[in-house]
């Protein structure tokens, strides 16, 4: 039997863009904080969550999660 192993850091960005997809913004940084996650640096996260949106995709993202409620 082969088990892939990905490395913490890939594992993280995926957990965190789940909570994103799933969960309000503001919840998902009640629960980092609730973890103590935020040890780490913001900026850096932000920019490897986020590396492939511009200013338009995020709107768009932001636009389609208010019409979901």
């Amino acid at each position: 039997m082969t088990i892939k192993v990905i490395n913490e850091q890939q594992n993280f960005q995926e957990v965190m863009q789940v909570l994103f997809t799933h969960l309000e913004p503001s919840k998902v940084m009640r629960f980092w904080a609730g973890c103590k996650l935020d040890e780490g640096d913001y900026l850096q996260l932000k920019e490897k969550l986020f590396a492939q949106d511009n200013v338009d995709i995020l709107y768009e993202k932001i636009q389609a999660y208010q019409d979901m409620e």
